[in-house]
């Protein structure tokens, strides 16, 4: 018996169209090499004759996008050739031919662009560059090509931005933490630069990162901020998020630093959100953020405090915490002042407070008629900024007061 198999008419056609195809694009490959010179000018000279943005590049710029489109060109050929390779390295082939800095100079609605540009170059040609019976298959391996370019651009841009997006949330980080430190601050302004800052003046907003995580609270406040036209400094610290805000002349100087802050605070977690002092510029901005900060830490002694508060509304608290800048500012925005203005004041000050903020009894003790002690706390608001008869005004005198007169003794 013969057992001897023979193929199949059928599969016999089958291996001929099989060589004649692997014989078509061998041909089509011979071609491909010896115009890749040729495609790659004219993508280049087609990018300049349709896009206006390739035209203002640098001269630099404008080369390394040409060695782009020749590794392009390059690198479909050597694919081409080998379709059993599967997907093409297109990252590392193309791309990786330029220097990553030039993701900064073109954008990815741009790269999407130069692209196109290069697919209609080829798709002009195929018919002369294609090997007779060849055009078809070169047609579906330049879109397949193509699409994984595309696929490959996406990719590359967004490694890239996630990368700028990482640096650029360290270096916030840093320099919310030099404020704070108040170490670095020469280096502030360039540190800013690098991020782009230029609004003044500058506020620092601190609260709590909340149960989710301070990556969620930071990203929402950066955008919140951003939306509103200000730069935007965000850092964490444990559980406690600073944000230091360059708001621009969005708003009145009266009207900051409450103004700027009451559209972030609710993005914070729970618990106070304190304001820190408006400053001219972002060197000054440690200030504001350690007012924040201290004030911050401060705030559970006055559970009522409005949410947000002002750093400067928390002085006693921050005072009596051990914040020796808020013990200096009390003793020069309220002692100094009534100090200056004669001991009467402090007299009736000291007497009206310890008298349960009476009048008749204060009157009575410094034998003076009661219009005349009226006059007097009239006198101390005017000076002061605090009334008081009114319960935080008497607090914040008391504890001012008290500071001033240890100050005058050597006691810091």
């Amino acid at each position: 018996m013969n057992t001897e198999s023979h193929p199949s008419p059928d599969e016999g056609s089958t291996v001929q169209d099989a060589t004649e195809q692997d014989r078509v694009r061998a041909e089509t490959v011979r071609r491909l090499e010896r115009s890749m010179g040729t495609i790659g000018t004219a993508a280049v000279a087609r990018m300049e004759e349709r896009l206006g943005w390739f035209r203002r590049m640098s001269a630099e710029d404008r080369s390394w996008i040409g060695l782009v489109a020749q590794s392009g060109v390059a690198a479909f050929v050597d694919w081409f050739r080998n379709p059993v390779r599967g997907r093409p390295a297109i990252t590392v082939e193309v791309f990786g031919t330029a220097p990553r800095e030039l993701t900064r100079s073109v954008s990815l609605q741009q790269t999407v662009d130069m692209i196109r540009v290069v697919i209609d170059v080829v798709e002009v040609q195929v018919e002369e560059l294609a090997a007779p019976g060849g055009a078809q298959q070169l047609r579906e391996a330049v879109l397949r090509y193509t699409r994984e370019v595309a696929f490959s651009s996406a990719k590359v841009y967004a490694r890239a931005a996630e990368a700028r997006g990482a640096w650029d949330a360290r270096l916030e980080a840093l320099i919310v933490d030099a404020l704070l430190h108040g170490d670095r601050e020469e280096g502030l302004q360039t540190w800013g630069s690098a991020l782009g800052w230029s609004h003044t003046p500058v506020i620092a907003v601190a609260g709590d990162a909340g149960e989710e995580g301070g990556t969620k609270v930071l990203d929402d406040i950066r955008a919140a901020a951003r939306r509103l036209g200000h730069d935007v400094l965000a850092g964490r610290q444990g559980r406690r998020v600073v944000v230091v805000v360059g708001v621009g002349d969005r708003y009145a100087a009266d009207e900051l630093p409450v103004a700027a802050a009451e559209p972030l605070s609710g993005l914070f977690g729970p618990g106070p959100v304190v304001v820190g002092p408006a400053v001219p510029d972002l060197r000054a901005a440690g200030a504001s953020a350690r007012a924040a900060v201290n004030g911050l830490r401060a705030a559970v002694a006055w559970p009522d405090a409005p949410r947000p508060v002002l750093a400067d509304d928390l002085l006693p608290e921050r005072a009596l915490r051990g914040d020796t800048d808020a013990r200096r500012q009390l003793v020069e925005e309220v002692y100094v002042p009534l100090q200056g203005a004669g001991s009467p004041l402090l007299d009736t000050l000291s007497v009206y407070l310890e008298h349960a903020s009476s009048l008749e009894a204060t009157a009575r003790m410094l034998f003076v008629h009661p219009n005349t002690v009226r006059y007097r706390l009239s006198r101390i608001g005017e000076l002061t900024g605090r009334i008081p008869s009114d319960g935080r005004g008497s607090f914040v005198l008391r504890v001012a007061v008290a500071l001033g007169r240890l100050a005058e003794h050597g006691e810091d």
